[in-house]
Formats: C-alpha cells, sequence, structure tokens
C-alpha cells in the first residue's frame, strides 16, 4: 500500500481519457475529479446536488484542463432507463468512457439492526449497490470499446470487517466487493477491462462527520492524500491488476 500510496503518476496519465465520477460534488469524489482532470481526462460530474456540481466544475476551469460535464441523477430513485439514459448522454456527447469511479454513498447513520427499517435497507442496497452494478451495466458498451477501460469502486472498512451498528449500509459494501471480484472473474479474458476496489480508511469525508460527529477533522488524512491510489488504478500502470481490494 505504501508503494501506492507514494506512486508518481505522470502529468499527462489520463490525456484524452473520458472518466465518470459519482458522488463528485464533495469529499473523495471532488478530490478524485480535480485530480483526473488535472491529469488531462474529461470528467463526467454525477451528484444529486447540482450546484456543488458546479463548484467542482468551475473548479476544474479555473486549473484550465478539459471541460467537464454534469450529470445529477438521484441514485435512490433511479430506475434501469435512468442509467442507460445516462450511458446513452455520454455516447452521444463524447462518443467514449474510458472509465467510472463509483464513489457515491448513502448512510444516514448508525442504529441496531432491530432499529433499522426495509425502507432504509432498500435505500442503503440501492444508493451502494445496485447503482453500481446497474451504471457499469449501462455504460458497458462504451467501455468494452476502450483500449483501456478501468472501473475503480470505493468501498469500506465496515464492508470489509463488518461491526456492530452498521447494519444494511455494511452489508451493502460487502457485496460490492462481491460484486467486484464476480466482475473481474467474467472479464479475465478480455485485455482491456479491470475493476478494483478501494476502502479509504479513516479519511476526512461527509460520511465520517455522519458516523463520528466528533472527530477533529484536521488530524485525519484528507481526499487529496489518497489521489496517488485513485490515479494508479484509473491509468495505465495498473493495467495488469483487477479484482483486488486495495486498502488505504
Amino acid at each position: 500500500m505504501d508503494k501506492l500510496e507514494n506512486y508518481s503518476a505522470p502529468q499527462d496519465l489520463l490525456k484524452d481519457r473520458v472518466i465518470l465520477v459519482t458522488g463528485a460534488g464533495q469529499g473523495l469524489g471532488r478530490a478524485a475529479a480535480l485530480s483526473y482532470a488535472s491529469h488531462g481526462a474529461t470528467v463526467i460530474l454525477h451528484g444529486r446536488k447540482v450546484k456543488k456540481l458546479e463548484n467542482v466544475y468551475d473548479e476544474i476551469e479555473t486549473i484550465g484542463k478539459a471541460q467537464a460535464l454534469i450529470y445529477p441523477l438521484d441514485l435512490e430513485r433511479a430506475e434501469e432507463k435512468d442509467f442507460f439514459a445516462l450511458a446513452h448522454a455520454i455516447a452521444q456527447q463524447l462518443g467514449r468512457l474510458d472509465g467510472i469511479l463509483h464513489n457515491a454513498a448513502y448512510l444516514p447513520g448508525l442504529s441496531p439492526l432491530e432499529h433499522q427499517t426495509t425502507e432504509q435497507w432498500h435505500a442503503l442496497l440501492q444508493v451502494n449497490l445496485i447503482a453500481p452494478f446497474a451504471l457499469t451495466k449501462a455504460c458497458l458498451p462504451l467501455l468494452k470499446i476502450s483500449p483501456d477501460a478501468s472501473i475503480i469502486m470505493t468501498s469500506s472498512t465496515q464492508g470489509h470487517n463488518p461491526s456492530a451498528y452498521w447494519g444494511g449500509f455494511a452489508v451493502a459494501k460487502a457485496g460490492l466487493e462481491a460484486l467486484v471480484k464476480i466482475q473481474a472473474d467474467e472479464w479475465s479474458q478480455t485485455s482491456n477491462l479491470r475493476i478494483n476496489t478501494v476502502i479509504p480508511g479513516l479519511v476526512n469525508s461527509p460520511q465520517r462527520v455522519i458516523t463520528h460527529p466528533g472527530e477533529i477533522k484536521q488530524k485525519m488524512r484528507q481526499p487529496d492524500e489518497l489521489m496517488a491510489v485513485y490515479l494508479y488504478l484509473m491509468g495505465l500502470d495498473s493495467k495488469e491488476i483487477s479484482g483486488q481490494t486495495i486498502l488505504c
């Protein structure tokens, strides 16, 4: 892991690539979108709140890189047709897709299983597991024609090693790790498709504020400190890596 975190990405690592980042309006998603753009990619910014996406769009404009695109979509309420509509929009406007960072997440808070409702579980599984599956499936025709397509799933330590009170969120993230291994196995005979999981660990993020509101943000790692990992897995230097879970 130290080797990955010390990875030094060439400035043109993602030149001419198109990358979709979900949950791009804040936290790790925002940091990744800016990092990908600064290394040459055209970034598609996904999120629920247009204003936050516009702020990231403006930041990318400020650094003088390729113009980003904004695509708002509420993953909790999205149906299969909505994911195919997103993929169709990418095909129509850009004609290609070389990577997806699935970073959007939903976690309303921590509670014992006996206090969690089926409605909460539907939302947790929809955003954290079903949406990444459905969006990847919808975008697969574009990914298949890319010379080198990389999918990154952002998971959680609770999905890897579940504990009390994390309930449906931990179950969804555990399912995400299983999804990555299944997909990597199915793609094992292809040379241009790969998929991996990143577990960021303790990092200052909006999700962390919900679960640990009393922590001092300045003492935690910041999203920018993990970008070497996200760049490495999205670029050509990790071409032979697939089906792996990277713990930061």
